[in-house]
């Protein structure tokens, strides 16, 4: 087993998702993950404080894209346009590996409370990263808030489209995510 091999964090997450999928999340040990990454278990332990954190593995990256993104859109943007370039932002972060992850992934945590409650704890810090971002813009706090939930059903329902769609397909995160955003927007205009 290589100590200080490059890439074991991703290793360790196909690894962990493979595991899930195959023999439930339940069933697995960290020490299965570790061997089937090819990895000691200590390594793991430098990369993961459990298994259950295998799950959110790149959530502090995507919410500090979205932040990013939130913070460097033009002036005089609006609310909603500032999360589209905080969306965009951060879906430059999720590339083939993600997408091939991603039903097995849908699946294991579909079988998992354990699993549905942290992903339900990954979507409110990605809302709460966007609503800080979007409050440090000026944005009054009940619309940061409301853009920054908004902007997290956007995600969501862009990439479960990027991620079931063609896999042979060329096309990007990017634009699902702001077409699920277009969506929502006309959504809620319709709410009245």
């Amino acid at each position: 087993m290589g100590r200080w091999e490059p890439g074991a964090r991703e290793r360790l997450v196909v690894a962990a998702v493979d595991l899930f999928t195959e023999q439930g999340y339940d069933a697995t040990t960290v020490a299965q993950i570790a061997e089937r990454a090819g990895v000691t278990k200590s390594t793991f332990f430098r990369h993961f404080p459990d298994k259950r954190e295998l799950l959110v593995a790149g959530q502090e990256t995507l919410g500090r894209l979205l932040a990013e993104g939130i913070a460097e859109a033009p002036g005089d943007a609006g609310p909603m346009e500032a999360v589209a370039a905080g969306l965009e932002r951060a879906s430059t972060a999720m590339g083939p590996v993600s997408r091939e992850l991603a039903p097995r992934l849908k699946a294991a945590v579909a079988a998992s409370t354990e699993l549905q409650e942290r992903d339900a704890l990954k979507s409110v810090s990605l809302a709460a990263a966007m609503t800080t971002a979007l409050v440090a813009r000026g944005v009054p706090d009940p619309l940061a808030a409301l853009a920054g939930e908004l902007g997290v059903l956007a995600f969501k329902r862009g990439y479960a489209a990027w991620s079931e769609g063609d896999r042979d397909a060329k096309d990007e995160l990017a634009g699902h995510v702001l077409a699920a955003l277009d969506e929502l927007r006309a959504a809620s205009a319709s709410l009245g």
